[in-house]
């Protein structure tokens, strides 16, 4: 499972193909573009909402990135992205045979916003699933991060397994 975090003042989805109505809102916190693998399961889905929830990337008083979304009362906006998963190497058109079927993918992208709010108590807007939408935020920093669940919970300098 792969995110693309953003850190952000505010940030929201519309929907072109409905009049651009918007489909999730928010203020401070994170803008979660989420893509999920042929081979992931609800083991990733924890993985990484426990470490988006986790990461210390706001300022303290003291302007230091020291607090979590938690502490600094900010939400979540989700983004289903299956094109996290893009393979580039060959050519100049990208494969996606590395995403999750859309069944597989929904399912995770929904127990992800499930287990963010109410495991970890964060409010969680969402974008909705394989629509055409339009991502518009103000990113705060800025402050992107990207997090892959074959990365986490290895020590650093090891090989993947």
């Amino acid at each position: 499972m792969r995110a693309c975090l953003q850190r952000v003042a505010h940030a929201r989805v519309l929907l072109p193909e409905e009049g651009n109505r918007v489909s999730g809102q928010i203020d401070r916190g994170f803008l979660v573009l989420l893509g999920i693998g042929a081979g992931d399961s609800e083991a990733e889905v924890r993985l990484l909402a426990k470490k988006i929830c986790a990461l210390r990337v706001f300022d303290d008083p003291d302007g230091k990135m020291n607090l979590d979304i938690r502490q600094v009362g900010g939400s979540i906006l989700a983004v289903s992205q299956f094109t996290l998963y893009a393979d580039a190497r060959r050519g100049n058109r990208p494969s996606f045979t590395a995403a999750a079927p859309p069944d597989l993918a929904r399912r995770l992208y929904e127990e992800f916003v499930s287990i963010v709010r109410t495991e970890f108590a964060v409010p969680v807007e969402t974008g909705v699933f394989q629509a055409m939408m339009s991502v518009e935020l103000a990113n705060d920093g800025p402050v992107t991060i990207w997090l892959d669940t074959d990365d986490l919970g290895r020590k650093r300098g090891t090989p993947a397994e």
